[in-house]
C-alpha cells in the first residue's frame, strides 16, 4: 500500500489489495479515477499495473529517479521505477537473479516500460569510464532493434514484431558488466504483406527519408516509398514521427554499440537487397513440352541486385525461375510457374530479413556480451508482443498467443507460490483461493504426443498430398470435447448454432478470451521452407555479410534433412525462456490500453474491464487477500504507527516485535484481524489497515500542533535570550566607553597640571642660578653646535663627482636651508671645473664647439636637436691620403679648420653642383671635385653674414661684402649635410681671427645679390621636396622659392 497517501478515496488507493468492498466495478472505478488523475500506475501487492496514457507525462525527470533511488517500495506513490529499484537492490544487495515481466496487450506500453526500466537502472548505477560505456551500449541497443523489429500496427504505431528478452548481467557491485538478448519468433511475413493501414518494418521508411543522396544511390534506391510494392499502403509517414530523424539515430546508436563502417554499410546493403525483391516482376511462358515457365519481366532491378550482393543476374534469374530437385543420383531442373515463381521471391525475401535479424542481434551481444570467468548476476527484461485478437488470425497470432498462455502460467503459479512460501515462511496459516489455472489450454497447444503444434508438425511430415483441410479435420478429431476447443464440425457435432466461426478456421478459449484462427498458410508458414538453389544462390554471393547467412548453401555442406519447423523452433524457444524466467526472482508489469484509438488520457471502461478479466487482476487481488491483505516488517511499522501507543511513543526500548504487539494490544484490535509472523505483522481486513490510517492521520495533526507551539515557544525564548544577551552586551560596552572617556579626561587633567608644576620649578630655578645673558649664550651655543653637526655630517655624505650627478643631502632643519643650497651650488660648479681641467684639449675644443653651435642655434633652427648626437669631426675629407687632394692640401697647410663636400645652387635656374669646401684660418675655399682646383677662394675677413633658414635642412646663404673682389658675381647659394657644424666653425673662426662674431640671419625669407641684381628667397616647408636636400625653384629673374621638407 501506499503508506503515505493521506486520503482514503478510492483514487487515492494506489494498492487494490486494500479495496473494500472489492469487486471489478470497485476495482475498475479506482483505476479509472487514478487514470483521470494522472496517475496511471497502481498495485497489487508487488505487481505493477501500468495504463498506457498515450501522451508524455512529467513523471520520469532526474528528480523522480531520485525520489524513488533506494525508497521503501511501499513508501512513496506506485511507479515503474519502484519496481525496478526493488528488482535492482535485490540483485545488488541479496544476491538474487531478477526478472521483469512486461506483458499486456499490443499498444499498452509494453516496449516504453521496458525502456524506462533500462534506463532507471542505468541512471542509478555506479559513474564510472567503463560503466557509462557499458550503459550507453545496452541503452543504445533498444533503437537499433526497434528500427529492423517493429512496425506500425492498427493498435499500436511502434508495435514489437518479435519478442526480445535481455539478461543485463551485474558484478557484485551492482555494476553493468553487460548483457545478452535473446529474439523470438520476428514477423517475417510482415516483410511481403501487410493489412491496410499497418506498415512494413521501421527501417525501410527511415532508410528512404533518412538517406543521404549519395547513400540510396549507392544503395541503388529511390526516395519514394510507393516505388516499393512491399511498402505500398495508405500510411507511408506517421503523423509526429520523423523517420529521418530516427534514422540518424539508429546510426549513431549502431556506432556507439561498436559497429565499423563496413559493417553498417552491409547491413544497408542486405536491406536494400529485401526491399528491391519486391519489385522484381515474373512474366508467365509456355515451354514446347506445354509446361509453364516464368521468366524476369524487367531485367533492371535484377541488374542492380546483383551490382550489391556481387552476384551474377544470370545465377539469381535462374535460381529464381527455377528450381533443381534430386531423386536418388538424379538431378532434374524444373521451371517454376509464376505463382511458384512469386512465392520463391517473397521466401527469400523473408528469410534474409529474418536472418539479418538473427545476425544483429547476435552482432549486439557480440558487442555487449560479459567476458567469461567473471563473477556476475542478472536482471533479466521480457518485453514480448501481447495477446492479439485481430479479425483474420493466423499462425503468427497462434504462435503469439501460445507464449502469452505460457506467461500468464508462470504468473500465476509464482505469483502462488510466492504468496505460499512467505506464509510458510513467516508461520501463518492461510486458505487457498480458487482460480483458473490456464495449464489445460497450455496443454492443448504444446503436449508433445497430442498437441495443435505436434499435429501441425505431424502434417508437415506426412508424405502424400498435405494441406490446410486434413489438419484442421486432425484437429477435429482429436479434441472434438475438449472444452476450450471448438471448430465449426465441433459445433455441429454439439448441436450449436455460431455463424461467427467459418468453416476453415477453429477456436481456442484463451485466458484472454476466444480468438479464432483460420489456419490457411499454417502448414507453409509452419515449414517455412526455402528452395535450396535460392540458399546456394545467396551463398554464391561476393556480398560477406549474405554469405554467412546461408550456411547451408555451401554445396559441400548440402544435406537432405528438414529443417525444424517454426512451430517447433518457437516451442523449444519458449521452454528455455521459461526455464530461465523460473529460476529468478519474478518482478511483474501488467500494461493495459485505455481505449482502441490511441487517444490522450482516454479511458474505455468495457475494454479495460475486459483486460482486467483475461490478465486475472481480480483472482491477483484475491490470492494477495486471501490471507492477509496487508503485511509490513515490524521495524516498518512501529516506525509508522507508534505515535499510536502511549508505550512506544516517543521511542520503544525493546525488540520491534514487542513493540508492534504492545501497540496493537494497546489500540484493541480483534484478535482474528491481526497475525504476528516471525518478522512481519499481518492484518486481514483492509477496514482495520484504513481505521489504522485514520487514527496515525488525527495522532499527526495533534502532534503537528504540539511541535508547532514548541517551536513557537523555543523561537520566542531564542529570541528574548538572544536579545537580553545583546542588551547586557551593549550596557557593558556603553559602561566601559564612558569610563574610558572618564579616565582620558582625568589623565589630561593630572599632565596639565604637571607640566604647569614643572615649568614654575624650572623657571624659579633658572633665575635662582643663571644670569639674565645666559639664554642668547645658549642659542649662540646650540646654534654652533647644530651647524657643526651638520657641516660634518655633509662632508661625510659628499655626493659622487660624476658631472651628471646632481643628487645633494637636504637640510635637517629649515635655518639651513639657504646655506645648505648655496653649498650644493657651489660644489656642482667645483665638479664642473675638475671635470672641465681633466678633460683632453680636443675633448675641450669640441665640447666648446658644441656649446657654441648651442648658443647659435638652440631653440632657433629644427636642424639643431639632430646634430647633438653628431660627433662634429671636421675633416670630411683626407687630403693626405688622397693624392687627388694633393693641391688643395697644399694650398690650406697647417691652417686648415674644416673640409667637406657641400652642394652650390645656380644662382639663374637653381640646379646645385657639388663642390669641395676647405676652411681655413684665413679663407673660404670652393674647389671642383673632379680637378680638385681651388674654383673660389674668399677671405673670411669678406664675409659679411650667414642666413639659414628655421626648418631641419642644410641651406645656407654666404652674403659677401659690396668691396670684396668676389662679390661681382653675388652671394653664394650652398647646401651641406653638416651644416651646424660648418656656421659654428666660421663663427669661431672669425672669432679667433678676428675678435667678431658671425652675423648668423635665422629666416625664412631673405635677399641675395647677383650679377643682375637682388633675388629674393623665400623658404617653403613641402612634402614634394626630397629627401636629399633642398629644391630650389627660380620663379622668375628677380624671386626663388626654396622647397625643403
Amino acid at each position: 500500500m501506499e503508506a503515505t497517501e493521506p486520503l482514503l478515496d478510492a483514487a487515492a488507493i494506489g494498492d487494490l489489495v486494500l479495496l473494500d468492498p472489492l469487486s471489478e466495478d470497485s476495482l475498475l472505478r479506482t483505476l479509472r479515477e487514478r487514470f483521470r488523475r494522472g496517475d496511471i500506475y497502481t498495485y497489487i501487492g508487488n505487481v505493477v499495473i501500468s495504463v498506457n496514457p498515450y501522451q508524455p507525462l512529467p513523471i520520469y525527470t532526474p528528480e523522480k529517479v531520485q525520489e524513488y533511488h533506494n525508497c521503501n517500495f511501499f513508501a512513496v506513490k506506485p511507479h515503474i521505477y519502484a519496481i525496478a529499484d526493488d528488482a535492482y537492490r535485490s540483485l545488488r544487495d541479496r544476491d538474487r537473479d531478477q526478472c521483469i515481466l512486461i506483458t499486456g496487450e499490443s499498444g499498452a506500453g509494453k516496449t516504453e516500460a521496458s525502456k524506462l526500466v533500462m534506463s532507471y537502472v542505468a541512471a542509478v548505477c555506479s559513474k564510472g569510464e567503463e560503466v557509462d560505456k557499458v550503459k550507453e551500449q545496452l541503452l543504445q541497443s533498444n533503437p537499433v532493434l526497434e528500427a529492423f523489429g517493429n512496425a506500425k500496427t492498427i493498435r499500436n504505431d511502434n508495435s514489437s514484431r518479435f519478442g526480445k528478452y535481455m539478461d543485463v548481467e551485474f558484478d557484485f557491485k551492482g555494476e553493468p558488466l553487460g548483457g545478452v538478448i535473446s529474439n523470438y519468433l520476428l514477423e517475417k511475413s510482415r516483410i511481403v504483406r501487410h493489412v491496410k493501414g499497418e506498415r512494413n518494418f521501421h527501417i525501410f521508411y527511415q532508410l528512404l527519408a533518412g538517406g543521404s543522396a549519395q547513400l540510396l544511390q549507392q544503395l541503388r534506391l529511390r526516395q519514394d516509398c510507393q516505388h516499393y510494392p512491399y511498402l505500398r499502403g495508405e500510411s507511408c509517414s506517421l503523423p509526429g514521427v520523423d523517420d529521418a530523424a530516427n534514422f540518424r539515430a539508429v546510426q549513431d546508436a549502431m556506432s556507439v554499440i561498436g559497429f565499423s563502417p563496413t559493417e553498417v554499410t552491409e547491413l544497408l546493403q542486405v536491406t536494400a537487397v529485401v526491399l528491391k525483391l519486391g519489385n522484381v516482376e515474373l512474366s508467365g511462358s509456355y515451354q514446347a513440352s506445354g509446361m509453364e515457365a516464368c521468366s524476369i519481366a524487367e531485367p533492371q532491378e535484377l541488374q542492380e541486385i546483383g551490382e550489391l550482393i556481387g552476384l551474377e543476374p544470370g545465377t539469381l534469374e535462374q535460381a529464381l525461375c527455377s528450381r533443381t530437385v534430386k531423386a536418388r543420383d538424379e538431378t532434374v531442373l524444373t521451371t517454376l510457374s509464376v505463382p511458384q515463381g512469386y512465392y520463391g521471391r517473397d521466401a527469400l525475401a523473408k528469410n534474409i530479413y529474418s536472418r539479418l535479424f538473427d545476425w544483429l542481434v547476435s552482432r549486439i551481444n557480440t558487442s555487449i556480451q560479459v567476458k567469461p570467468g567473471k563473477q556476475r548476476k542478472v536482471m533479466g527484461v521480457l518485453d514480448i508482443y501481447g495477446f492479439e485478437i485481430f479479425q483474420d488470425n493466423g499462425f503468427e497470432q497462434f504462435i503469439i498467443n501460445y507464449c502469452n498462455e505460457k506467461l500468464q502460467q508462470i504468473f500465476i503459479l509464482l505469483t502462488l507460490k510466492e504468496e505460499q512460501e512467505e506464509y510458510v515462511r513467516e508461520g501463518i496459516q492461510w486458505t487457498p483461493v480458487e482460480f483458473f489455472d490456464n495449464s489445460i489450454i497450455c496443454n492443448l497447444i504444446e503436449n508433445s504426443k497430442s498437441g495443435i503444434l505436434a499435429m501441425l508438425d505431424e502434417e508437415c511430415l506426412r508424405p502424400g498430398v498435405v494441406n490446410e483441410d486434413t489438419f484442421l479435420t486432425k484437429l477435429n478429431l482429436l479434441f472434438a470435447t475438449h472444452k476450450h476447443y471448438e471448430s465449426k464440425e465441433t459445433q455441429n457435432a454439439r448441436r450449436v448454432m455460431d455463424t461467427s466461426l467459418p468453416p476453415q478456421c477453429f477456436r481456442i478459449h484463451h485466458y484472454a478470451g476466444k480468438v479464432t484462427y483460420n489456419v490457411t498458410g499454417f502448414i507453409e508458414k509452419n515449414n517455412d521452407l526455402l528452395f535450396r538453389d535460392l540458399s546456394q544462390a545467396m551463398w554464391a554471393a561476393r556480398h560477406p555479410l549474405l554469405r554467412s547467412l546461408f550456411p547451408e548453401g555451401d554445396p559441400q555442406k548440402a544435406s537432405l534433412k528438414l529443417p525444424p519447423t517454426a512451430g517447433s523452433q518457437f516451442k523449444a524457444s519458449v521452454a528455455m525462456l521459461m526455464k530461465n524466467l523460473y529460476s529468478k526472482n519474478p518482478n511483474y508489469i501488467r500494461c493495459i490500453k485505455p481505449n482502441e484509438t490511441k487517444a490522450a488520457m482516454l479511458f474505455t471502461p468495457e475494454l479495460v474491464l475486459a483486460q482486467v478479466r483475461y490478465l486475472g487482476l481480480m483472482e491477483n487481488v484475491l490470492v494477495r487477500r486471501a490471507g492477509y491483505a496487508f503485511r509490513q516488517l515490524y521495524g516498518s511499522f512501529l516506525e509508522r504507527y507508534k505515535m499510536l501507543g502511549s508505550r512506544t511513543w516517543p521511542r520503544w526500548a525493546g525488540t520491534d516485535r514487542a513493540g508492534a504487539e504492545a501497540l496493537l494490544q494497546e489500540l484493541a484490535f480483534p484478535a482474528e484481524e491481526l497475525a504476528f509472523g516471525h518478522t512481519k505483522i499481518f492484518i486481514r481486513s483492509p477496514r482495520t489497515l484504513f481505521d489504522l490510517e485514520r487514527r496515525r492521520q488525527e495522532r499527526v495533526v495533534q502532534l503537528a500542533t504540539l511541535i508547532q507551539k514548541m517551536i513557537r515557544g523555543w523561537r520566542c525564548r531564542t529570541r528574548y535570550q538572544l536579545m537580553r544577551k545583546s542588551q547586557i552586551i551593549l550596557s557593558a560596552w556603553f559602561r566601559g566607553h564612558a569610563q574610558k572617556n572618564k579616565y582620558k579626561q582625568m589623565k589630561r587633567s593630572a599632565l596639565l597640571i604637571q607640566a604647569y608644576v614643572r615649568g614654575w620649578k624650572v623657571r624659579r630655578a633658572y633665575r635662582r642660578y643663571f644670569r639674565a645673558e645666559a639664554s642668547t649664550r645658549l642659542a649662540s651655543f646650540i646654534y654652533r653646535q647644530l651647524v657643526q653637526k651638520f657641516l660634518m655630517g655633509l662632508s661625510r655624505n659628499l655626493p659622487p663627482l660624476a658631472v651628471m650627478d646632481r643628487t645633494w643631502p637636504p637640510a635637517p632643519y629649515k635655518f639651513l636651508a639657504a646655506a645648505n643650497q648655496e653649498l650644493r651650488s657651489i660644489f656642482y660648479r667645483w665638479k664642473c671645473k675638475k671635470y672641465r681641467e681633466e678633460l683632453p684639449p680636443q675633448r675641450k675644443a669640441l665640447l666648446q664647439t658644441k656649446l657654441c653651435a648651442s648658443e647659435l642655434f638652440k631653440d632657433k633652427k629644427m636642424l639643431y636637436p639632430k646634430s647633438l648626437q653628431q660627433p662634429f669631426h671636421g675633416k670630411y675629407l683626407d687630403l693626405t691620403q688622397n693624392p687627388k687632394y694633393q693641391k688643395l692640401h697644399a694650398v690650406a697647410k697647417d691652417k686648415l679648420v674644416m673640409a667637406d663636400t657641400v652642394r652650390k645652387v645656380n644662382r639663374a635656374n637653381g640646379k646645385a653642383v657639388p663642390r669641395l669646401l676647405l676652411l681655413t684660418t684665413e679663407h673660404l675655399i670652393l674647389a671642383e671635385p673632379k680637378a680638385a682646383q681651388p674654383k673660389t677662394v674668399l677671405s673670411l675677413g669678406d664675409i659679411r653674414s650667414v642666413s639659414v633658414t628655421r626648418f631641419s635642412d642644410g641651406f645656407l646663404v654666404l652674403h659677401l661684402k659690396e668691396t670684396c673682389t668676389g662679390a661681382a658675381k653675388g652671394d653664394f647659394l650652398l647646401v651641406s649635410d653638416h651644416l651646424i657644424e660648418l656656421v659654428t666653425r666660421l663663427h669661431q673662426t672669425l672669432m679667433d681671427t678676428s675678435a667678431q662674431a658671425l652675423v648668423l640671419h635665422i629666416t625664412d625669407q631673405f635677399s641675395t645679390r647677383s650679377q643682375k641684381g637682388d633675388v629674393a628667397i623665400t623658404v617653403v616647408e613641402s612634402a614634394k621636396a626630397g629627401t636629399n636636400g633642398p629644391v630650389c625653384k627660380k620663379r622668375g629673374s628677380h624671386r626663388m622659392e626654396v622647397l625643403v621638407h
